[in-house]
C-alpha cells in the first residue's frame, strides 16, 4: 500500500498505460488531466453523448503545464490518444484497451431522472457497456479494472452513514444498473480472477461539471443560476442532504484503488465521499454567500418544488473501508472545495 503522495511520486517516475472511458466527461477529463500531469500514457474513450470536446481540450491545456514545465504538443500527442466510440460496441472496447495496463471505467449514462425517462438506453450503456469492458479487460489481462459505481446502490435503506455491505432496494433504473455493475464485477473477480474494484461515488463535484440541461447536477446548476440571476429550484423543503465530495477526492480514490493490495476474498466496492452531510438549504446559502463575497450581483431566493421521484432523502457515507484498504484520505474541506469550484465557473463562464 502507498500513501497518495508516495503514489504520485512513483507515477511521475514510472510510465504506465491507462484507459479512461468517459474521458470527455466531468470525472473522466479530470482523470485524464491528472494522469498526464503524472507523466502517464493515456487512452481516452468517449462517444460524446454527455461528454464534450471542450472538456478534452481543457484537460490537455491544463496538462500542458506540468509543475511549471511546459510539455510540447508532440510529447502530449505521444502521451494521449482519443478514440471516439461507444462502450456498447465490444470491438471498440477491445480496440481501446489494447496494450492497456490499468482501466478507469467512468463511462455511463448518469442521472436518476434521466434513467426514469430513458430506462432502455440507460440499461444498454450502463450494463451492456460495463459487460463489454469487463470482457475486453479480461481478454487483455489488465492489471486492474477500477469502475465508477454510485451511492444510488443503497436505494431505500434508511441507515446512516452508509456502509458498503448494507444496501436496500433500488429506487430508479440508474441505481439498478449500478447494482448490476457490481454483481458483474464480483462474478469476474470470482470466476475470471479479474482484479476489479468499484467506487461508489457520492455527489462528486468540481471543475468541468456540466451546469446545463435538465439532468445537470445540483452544484454546477445552482452556481450557474446564481451567476446568471436565474431561478434556483429546490426539490422538497430543502432539508434533503447529501455527502458532497470534491473531484480531487475521486481522483485520489481511482489512483489509490489502482495500486492497492487486492484481496480476492472480499467484495471490492468502496464508498468515495467525505462522511459528512450538507442540506440543500445549507448548500444554497453557501453558494450565495461565496459568490456575493466575490461579485456584486443579485442572487434570487430559491423556488421550492415537489420532491422528485427516485431521489433519496439523505445520503452520507462511512469511508472506513476505503481508508483501511487503500489509505483513502479526503483532504479538502467542503467550503474550500466549493470556493475552488465557483472560482472555476466564474473564470470559465461565457
Amino acid at each position: 500500500m502507498r500513501d497518495y503522495k508516495s503514489l504520485e511520486k512513483y507515477l511521475k517516475d514510472n510510465e504506465h498505460t491507462w484507459l479512461v472511458t468517459g474521458a470527455a466527461g466531468f470525472i473522466g477529463s479530470n482523470l485524464v488531466e491528472r494522469l498526464l500531469n503524472l507523466n502517464q500514457k493515456v487512452v481516452g474513450l468517449d462517444n460524446f453523448i454527455t461528454g464534450s470536446q471542450s472538456n478534452i481540450d481543457d484537460a490537455l491545456s491544463c496538462a500542458s503545464k506540468n509543475h511549471g514545465k511546459s510539455i510540447s504538443n508532440k510529447d502530449l500527442n505521444d502521451k494521449f490518444e482519443l478514440i471516439e466510440g461507444s462502450i456498447e460496441d465490444l470491438d471498440i472496447c477491445r480496440r481501446a484497451i489494447k496494450g492497456v495496463e490499468y482501466v478507469l471505467h467512468q463511462a455511463a449514462l448518469g442521472s436518476v431522472p434521466r434513467s426514469i425517462q430513458m430506462p432502455e438506453k440507460t440499461n444498454s450503456i450502463n450494463i451492456n457497456g460495463m459487460l463489454n469492458m469487463l470482457i475486453a479487460a479480461y481478454e487483455e489481462n489488465v492489471k486492474r479494472f477500477v469502475y465508477a459505481s454510485s451511492s444510488s446502490v443503497y436505494g431505500d435503506h434508511p441507515s446512516l452513514p452508509k456502509v458498503e455491505e448494507v444496501t436496500g432496494n433500488p429506487l430508479s433504473p440508474y441505481s439498478v444498473t449500478k447494482f448490476v455493475n457490481e454483481l458483474y464485477s464480483d462474478v469476474y473477480r470470482k470466476i475470471y480472477k479479474l482484479e476489479s474494484i468499484g467506487l461508489r461515488y457520492f455527489n462528486i463535484f468540481g471543475k468541468r461539471q456540466d451546469p446545463n440541461g435538465a439532468y445537470a447536477a445540483v452544484i454546477p446548476k445552482w452556481i450557474l443560476g446564481a451567476l446568471s440571476n436565474s431561478k434556483i429550484e429546490i426539490y422538497g423543503d430543502g432539508n434533503t442532504s447529501r455527502d458532497f465530495c470534491y473531484i480531487e477526492n475521486a481522483i485520489q480514490a481511482n489512483l489509490q484503488a489502482s495500486f492497492c493490495a487486492f484481496n480476492p476474498q472480499i467484495k471490492q466496492v468502496f464508498n468515495v465521499a467525505v462522511n459528512a452531510r450538507t442540506s440543500l438549504n445549507e448548500l444554497y446559502t453557501l453558494i450565495r454567500d461565496i459568490i456575493k463575497e466575490k461579485m456584486d450581483i443579485i442572487i434570487p431566493d430559491p423556488e421550492f418544488l415537489d420532491f422528485r421521484v427516485g431521489d433519496i432523502t439523505h445520503s452520507q457515507a462511512n469511508i472506513d473501508k476505503a481508508k483501511k484498504f487503500f489509505d483513502y484520505q479526503p483532504e479538502v474541506n467542503f467550503r474550500v472545495s466549493l470556493e475552488n469550484t465557483i472560482d472555476w465557473y466564474i473564470k470559465n463562464r461565457t
